[in-house]
């Protein structure tokens, strides 16, 4: 492939500033925080009904929810290499690398959308039981964080494409953003999927 001229423009560049600004790691420490919390309270809660949590534990779909894993990482694998391509200054590198990335994104909303499904037809909603009840609130919000994501790197997708300029905070910022959204499924992912 070609390398494409752009101009690549970092807003701030200073050695104690952290890629994609400050405001974007203030946002992602709330977000780890708040998922962390949860995760807390499902640990805590898992010690007081134990065999509730197996047993629907080993309801779940773990193809599904491992398929969901791999996804992820490999998206996480295609946002850091976009990251590194607009280092390079390749911009047709730079696009195929976040068009993959969304994609990958994409199929990891239509696979949890198909387990959501398949709940929905066994009966099973957040008031289910304790376990559920983590279940839908913690992938839920994980969800929305995935669609956030994908909007964010839409957006800077077609930024880049409409003006050939790209600012490396803004790239940087949205990578943050994307795996924010991997850490904290593979958070989610053992906790909920591989509990024995």
């Amino acid at each position: 492939m070609t390398k494409e001229n752009i101009n690549t423009t970092n807003e701030i560049n200073h050695i104690y500033y952290p890629p994609g600004g400050i405001l974007i790691w203030i946002i992602i420490f709330l977000e780890l925080i708040t998922f962390g919390m949860a995760i807390v309270a499902f640990t805590l809660s898992s010690n007081l009904e134990t065999e509730v949590f197996k047993q629907s534990s080993n309801q779940l779909n773990l193809f599904i929810g491992t398929t969901n894993t791999v996804l992820l990482l490999l998206s996480g694998y295609f946002m850091a290499k976009a990251i590194q391509d607009v280092k390079r200054e390749d911009l047709v590198k730079f696009k195929f690398s976040i068009v993959i990335t969304m994609v990958l994104g994409l199929l990891f909303i239509v696979f949890k959308c198909v387990e959501y499904f398949q709940k929905i037809q066994q009966g099973i909603f957040i008031d289910t039981n304790t376990f559920y009840s983590y279940y839908w609130f913690l992938t839920l919000f994980h969800l929305v964080h995935v669609l956030v994501g994908l909007v964010i790197l839409l957006l800077t997708y077609y930024s880049v494409k409409k003006s050939n300029q790209i600012i490396l905070d803004n790239i940087e910022a949205s990578g943050a953003f994307w795996h924010m959204c991997d850490l904290i499924w593979l958070l989610i992912f053992p906790i909920l999927y591989l509990m024995n």
